[in-house]
């Protein structure tokens, strides 16, 4: 009869049992932090986020100054043989140069002083100073030019305006009214050479396009340090590739990067979880793969609610030897931009019907991206 009862209590007490809820005090907690890092590199002139921080996919991380390439001379471009993306040594091994100027002035005289008014004056000829010349065969043609090379008897003279022949001869005065007393050699009519335009590191983007006139000073191109990936240029501003929590800053305004240097370290969004202590005694009510209940405390007026999955049950105690053991233990969650590292959750194991309901009316709140 005794044994009868004893049968009896226990059926009734396993309802009851099944009834019960266990609660656990948790903690948000992430994984490992990704590093966003640069694809390019330059000088940092703008940053401004900080550790703790929320950063979405596509936020601007950085901003980087670019280096500046303008021109040296008034002219025309000519030979653009780069494109935005390119990197400039490669174009320069290549072509001799990203692009050329063709000198507004286009003509140089390669002079000596060999036809020289009979002076010590006439015969010694200075870097920088101004010439005039004239066309031996009529004088008809005639152009102002100024000194860019000088060795003992041979000089280099590069027109300012005027309009010459190529390879006529010339004859060159100090005097702009031709005076033979100031005639200081005879030269041949060539080409000026066009101006090559070079840098460095790799074009983010053009200014100018072949045939466009330029003055000394225009900018033409702009350069950062290092290749694109692919040869294809992004723009200056580092865009974040991942969403989440600011682990780390890695680098500040002013600052110099190069291509591959981690900026900042980000918690994402799928790598928060809640950690749990699962006392050893508890074990037989939580097991991985389960479905439990999430309450976040931090809005007393406003208690939120949603549930996740235990993803882990450690095998490891972290209590000490001789004491109750307590397990660690992780539940997957889907959070929202409210959630922050370190907030207390209150963790609530379902009963079956519970669980299925759940799963029937999943009731989850998102990280809004």
């Amino acid at each position: 009869m005794k044994k009868l009862l004893g049968i009896v209590l226990v059926l009734l007490l396993i309802p009851a049992m099944s009834l019960a809820v266990t609660t656990f005090e948790g903690t948000v907690v992430s994984g490992e932090a990704v590093s966003v890092t640069a694809p390019f590199g330059g000088t940092v002139s703008n940053f401004s986020l900080r550790a703790g921080s929320l950063i979405r996919e596509g936020d601007v991380v950085a901003t980087i100054a670019t280096d500046k390439v303008y021109a040296t001379a008034d002219g025309t471009i000519t030979g653009v043989f780069a494109q935005a993306g390119d990197n400039v040594e490669n174009v320069v091994n290549r072509f001799g140069a990203v692009m050329y100027i063709v000198p507004e002035h286009k003509y140089t005289i390669t002079a000596d002083i060999e036809k020289a008014y009979n002076s010590a004056e006439t015969k010694y000829i200075n870097i920088g100073e101004t010439l005039y010349m004239s066309c031996t065969s009529d004088g008809a043609h005639t152009a102002v030019g100024i000194v860019t090379a000088a060795t003992d008897t041979e000089y280099t003279v590069e027109t300012i305006s005027g309009e010459l022949l190529m390879e006529e001869t010339v004859y060159l005065y100090r005097s702009e009214k031709f005076a033979s007393k100031t005639r200081v050699g005879r030269g041949t009519v060539s080409r000026t050479a066009e101006i090559p335009v070079n840098g460095s590191g790799s074009i983010l983007r053009f200014h100018v396009k072949d045939g466009d006139k330029v003055s000394r000073g225009d900018l033409l191109y702009e350069t950062v340090t290092g290749e694109f990936d692919g040869l294809y240029a992004t723009g200056n501003e580092i865009i974040s590739d991942v969403g989440g929590i600011i682990a780390s800053v890695d680098t500040a305004a002013g600052k110099s990067i190069s291509k591959g240097d981690t900026l900042l370290t980000v918690y994402t969004v799928d790598s928060l979880q809640i950690e749990i202590s699962v006392n050893e005694y508890d074990l037989v009510s939580i097991k991985e793969g389960d479905t439990v209940s999430l309450s976040f405390n931090y809005d007393e007026s406003n208690i939120m609610q949603t549930t996740g999955k235990v993803s882990m049950i450690s095998h490891l105690s972290q209590s000490d030897s001789g004491s109750e053991a307590n397990y660690p233990a992780y539940i997957d969650f889907v959070p929202n931009d409210n959630i922050r590292i370190g907030m207390t959750v209150s963790v609530s194991t379902l009963d079956e019907k519970e669980a299925k309901n759940d799963a029937d009316e999943d009731e989850t709140f998102e990280f809004e991206s």
